[in-house]
C-alpha cells in the first residue's frame, strides 16, 4: 500500500499546507485508488499525483467539517470536465444529505453526475477493495477513524480526535499511523491532542511508524519539540507529515 499526504494542514491556512486529504494506492492491484477526505487544496495535491482526480472512483469521508470536505464540489466539477461523472461517496451519517445540499446550492451541477452514496458506522466494511475498520473519535463533530488493510499491509488514520483509547487500540499492529496532532503542548485545547497526550495514548502500542498531521499554524517552529514530546512516552518512530509525502506501507 502507498499513502500520499495530499494535505497536512488544518482549518487555519498558512500557505504551506493544504487541508486534509489522503490518497491510498495498492500497487498489487487488489484495491483501487481511494481518496480519504477532501479539504481545501486536496484537489490540487491530487492533481500532482500520477493517479490524478480523473482516476478516483471512491471518496471516503471521516467527518463533515469544512477543512475535510471543502474540495468535494471542485472535485466533482473537475471530474465532470474530464468526462468522468461516476463517483462513490462514503462517510458517516449525513454524507448523502451534505452532498445533495451542496449540489442544490450549485444548481447548474445538479443532474450531471451518477453518484453512489454509502453511509457507514463503527465496525468493519469494505471500501474500494480495502478492508476497513472504523471507530468513533472524540471530536466536536461526529467523526470516524479508519484502519485500512490490503495484501497484509495496515494503515490507520485517526481523523480528528483527542488522544483516546479507541483510536490507539485501532492502530495496534499498524505499519503506519497518521494521527492528528494539531497543537504543541503549551496550547490548552480539546477535540485535538497535544503531543504529550498523544504519546501517552500510544505508550506500549505496536505501531511501526507515526506521522503527525492536521497541523495548525501554532505548530510552526515547534516540530522538533513536538516529536520529542511524543517520544517521551511512545518508544517508536515518530515523524512530521508534509504535503506530497508518499509513504510505503508494508507488512508489520
Amino acid at each position: 500500500m502507498r499513502v500520499t499526504f495530499l494535505g497536512t494542514g488544518a482549518a487555519m491556512p498558512t500557505g504551506e499546507r493544504f487541508q486534509t486529504g489522503l490518497l491510498l494506492e495498492d500497487p498489487d492491484g487488489e484495491a483501487d485508488p481511494l481518496l480519504v477526505d477532501c479539504g481545501s487544496g486536496a484537489l490540487h495535491g491530487l492533481a500532482r499525483t500520477d493517479v490524478g482526480y480523473a482516476n478516483i472512483g471512491t471518496v471516503l469521508l471521516t467527518h463533515h467539517h469544512l477543512d475535510h470536505v471543502s474540495d468535494l464540489m471542485p472535485l466533482l466539477k473537475a471530474r465532470w470536465l474530464a468526462g468522468e461523472i461516476d463517483l462513490e461517496i462514503v462517510g458517516p451519517e449525513g454524507t448523502q444529505d451534505l452532498l445533495e445540499d451542496l449540489l442544490a446550492a450549485h444548481d447548474y451541477m445538479e443532474g450531471r453526475f451518477e453518484l453512489t452514496f454509502r453511509e457507514v458506522e463503527p465496525g468493519t466494511f469494505s471500501v474500494a477493495g480495502y478492508d476497513v475498520e472504523a471507530v468513533e473519535t472524540i471530536h466536536s463533530m461526529y467523526c470516524l477513524a479508519y484502519r485500512f488493510e490490503t495484501a497484509g499491509a495496515t494503515f490507520t488514520f485517526s481523523a480528528d480526535t483527542e488522544a483516546c483509547e479507541a483510536v490507539s487500540e485501532l492502530a495496534e499492529g499498524s505499519a503506519v499511523l497518521a494521527h492528528d496532532c494539531s497543537f504543541p503542548d503549551d496550547i490548552d485545547v480539546d477535540n485535538h491532542p497535544t503531543p504529550a497526550q498523544l504519546g501517552e495514548s500510544l505508550a506500549g502500542r505496536d505501531v511501526g511508524r507515526v506521522y503527525l498531521t492536521h497541523l495548525y499554524p501554532h505548530t510552526d517552529g515547534h516540530h522538533d519539540e513536538m516529536l520529542e514530546s511524543v517520544r517521551k512516552s511512545f518508544d517508536g518512530d515518530v515523524r512530521m507529515a508534509r504535503d506530497g509525502l508518499t509513504v510505503s506501507v508494508t507488512r508489520q
